[in-house]
């Protein structure tokens, strides 16, 4: 260990395994040292950022000898980006390190009772698995290392891509994304390109000032593409030039949207989503099951593992055709109706108006009679009295925001008294919190995580319990 001007580098260590949060740990004269971008088996040098009492944190300094399973990182933007940190971890190492975090969570951190877990379903793809991404303009982009800012004409100092971790003001500027297959690529580069060529400007999220502010695209596995532009302001002449540009340009988008948003947050969820060109929706197919995908939709982002998490929260809910179920969180109502020719009833709530209102359109158009949809905040629809008028669930199938469950609704759920429950969630630690309540009355019979974030150390579990 040398010092130098208080900095603390640790030389030569070895990474062990790979820790929480997407991190690698190793071992420092007893104490632990969390790293980014480190794979086991790396002998690196460390540069310390964080000392604590009982850890620290640091980042590779030099890399002494690479681990003999390190994989060279397929996209120029990783370790700037804020995703797809796992990039040079061979895959099966990052499947490995998913079901060590369940585990982590649910029984060495969480106490819980437990079976063995099962197997963590992969992904077929990991890269371009993705059918959406939300991109940002900004005044103020990311200068890479080796660029001398001063040289750099000052509407080039602007960028269209993701936040930079820790620079709420800082976007990257992404020339390449592996993330969401073609055209979403090509859309983006061309709108940033129209907008230097035609001088528009990107937005400046410490004036609030500017155009251009965030897009979304959408897409389907059968090529249907949703654009959503978002202006700070109108500009009525621009924007439909702009808008007129993309559409010649890219005559694939067959859903074309756009939104003035001129309040302080990026979020779209309250503002008036405009059609300008197209279908009002697009559509994605499960089992021959059609949902509507409307520009504030909820639908799982990885759409080919949405159909393995979905099959696996469908076993362990056991159905024989007789039951009532109740989908909690049911975004646009695709658990619902894909659990409902298993079920006499499925009752679906979820808080986003706009996605109840998707979900029954999707009911209606598949021809399913037997579900239910409810908008609301969950702790104020899924009372005792909302159990009482639509009969008491056999089963509930919840797959809540990553905060988990709400305390009042985790009661009325224990007041229900479902015989089985199914819980997906896409952070175990708040899952685990909450099975801790549920397992008053509970016991888990099934344990499945399934992957659908491959790169990162993101994780979806699905738990199985039973009514003791």
């Amino acid at each position: 260990m040398s010092r130098k001007h208080q900095e603390i580098i640790l030389e030569n260590v070895t990474i062990e395994a790979v820790a929480a949060e997407g991190k690698a740990l190793a071992h420092v004269d007893g104490a632990v040292i969390f790293v980014q971008f480190a794979v086991p088996g790396d002998v690196v040098d460390i540069k310390v950022t964080k000392k604590k009492k009982n850890y620290m944190e640091g980042f590779i300094l030099r890399m002494v000898q690479p681990s003999p399973d390190r994989l060279e990182p397929f996209c120029k933007h990783f370790g700037t980006c804020g995703g797809c940190k796992w990039q040079p971890l061979p895959y099966e190492m990052q499947l490995s390190a998913k079901q060590q975090q369940v585990y982590d969570q649910l029984v060495r951190i969480g106490h819980l009772d437990v079976p063995e877990i099962t197997p963590i379903v992969g992904s077929d793809q990991t890269t371009y698995y993705r059918n959406k991404l939300e991109f940002t303009f900004s005044n103020r982009r990311w200068i890479e290392e080796g660029e001398d800012p001063d040289a750099i004409p000052e509407k080039e100092r602007q960028g269209l891509g993701f936040h930079v971790g820790r620079f709420f003001d800082k976007v990257l500027d992404i020339e390449h994304c592996h993330l969401q297959a073609s055209p979403s690529n090509e859309i983006r580069l061309f709108i940033k390109k129209y907008a230097f060529e035609h001088d528009l400007p990107f937005f400046d999220i410490r004036n609030h000032e500017g155009f251009l502010r965030n897009m979304i695209i959408r897409t389907t596995e059968k090529g249907n593409v949703m654009l959503i532009l978002v202006f700070w302001h109108e500009d009525v002449k621009a924007r439909e030039a702009l808008l007129d540009a993309v559409l010649a340009q890219f005559p694939m988008i067959s859903s074309l949207y756009y939104v003035i948003n001129s309040k302080m947050n990026d979020s779209i969820g309250d503002q008036e989503c405009l059609l300008y060109s197209g279908d009002e929706a697009i559509y994605e197919e499960m089992e021959g099951l059609r949902f509507k995908i409307g520009p504030k939709s909820f639908y799982q982002t990885n759409t080919k593992q949405a159909y393995k998490l979905y099959s696996v929260a469908r076993e362990f809910a056991a159905l024989s055709g007789n039951e009532v179920v109740y989908d909690l969180y049911t975004g646009t109502g695709t658990i619902a109706q894909f659990v409902s020719s298993k079920a006499s009833k499925v009752i679906g709530i979820e808080y986003v108006p706009e996605a109840i209102e998707d979900a029954k359109i999707n009911a209606a158009g598949n021809g399913i009679t037997n579900c239910e949809f409810f908008a609301g905040d969950m702790k104020d629809i899924l009372t005792d009295a909302f159990v009482a008028k639509h009969g008491r669930p056999d089963v509930i199938i919840l797959d809540p925001p990553r905060a988990g469950i709400h305390p009042d609704v985790a009661q009325v759920i224990l007041n229900a008294e479902p015989e089985r429950m199914v819980y997906v969630s896409c952070n175990p630690a708040s899952q685990a919190r909450d099975l801790e309540i549920l397992c008053q009355k509970y016991v888990i019979t099934a344990v499945r995580p399934v992957d659908m974030f491959p790169q990162t150390h993101h994780v979806e579990n699905v738990v199985a319990l039973k009514r003791k």
